[in-house]
């Protein structure tokens, strides 16, 4: 009996619908025609070779190359990527970006009414280690205005890139807060239709990871395929 395994589907409901009339622009972006399928090369697959030592990390985006700090809530991020079987996914790149504590991208397309936070460009990177653990430092994102609707407020998250061997294969994903009044109420979470794959991308408060006196610590596992995947953004580009 073979020992490999077929891929698994993800779950029906537990991905975003390419259109979702609440997200008001996916209307202009989802695909029109049928899709193409068409072949990877070798450069797509297993190019680059992602390594700390060519994309270095940032672990702490709290603290500045000059030793300024960020304002805001400092917090830890850590957990696990996984496969559909529970098995650790080693040496995965994983990039964060996210809004500051005023909820302000450090962008110049941001024109957001809330101050900037010039020790806080809102950009991580870290590697999963032999068990599949990430683990990295920042400041917890403050809500802010995305004009889809009336008076629409985007919920804290954090954003996460998730890559393989090689361009493409990459996943987009986002991270939420537990007990975020704004979660019931936004049309980008809510493009999953079902509540337990929704409830996947909402971190964990995690005591063990809380560091006294100085940090609270959340969980956020990351599965990257089969009936248990955390949902993903194909293709889109999310606020």
């Amino acid at each position: 009996m073979s020992d490999i395994l077929g891929y698994r589907q993800p779950k029906a409901g537990t991905q975003p619908a390419y259109n979702s009339p609440e997200y008001g622009s996916t209307r202009y972006r989802h695909p029109q025609a049928g899709l193409l399928e068409l072949p990877h090369t070798l450069t797509e697959t297993s190019s680059p070779r992602f390594s700390p030592e060519r994309y270095p990390e940032r672990v702490d985006m709290t603290v500045q190359k000059d030793g300024s700090h960020a304002m805001g809530e400092r917090i830890i991020v850590a957990g696990r990527v996984l496969d559909e079987d529970g098995r650790p996914i080693r040496n995965a790149m994983v990039e964060v970006w996210q809004a500051n504590a005023a909820g302000r991208y450090n962008h110049e397309g941001d024109q957001h009414d809330a101050p900037l936070d010039v020790n806080f460009d809102g950009r991580g990177r870290v590697f999963t280690d032999a068990e599949g653990w990430y683990r990295y430092v920042t400041i917890k994102p403050g809500a802010y205005p995305w004009r889809n609707h009336h008076n629409a407020w985007r919920p804290n998250h954090i954003h996460y890139s998730l890559f393989g061997a090689g361009f493409a294969q990459r996943l987009v994903t986002q991270m939420y807060f537990p007990g975020d009044p704004l979660l019931p109420i936004d049309p980008i979470f809510n493009t999953v239709p079902d509540k337990a794959a929704r409830d996947r991308l909402v971190s964990k408060f995690d005591l063990d990871l809380t560091e006294p006196e100085w940090a609270l610590g959340y969980r956020f596992d990351v599965v990257l395929r089969g009936r248990d995947a955390t949902p993903m953004e194909d293709n889109h580009d999310h606020g």
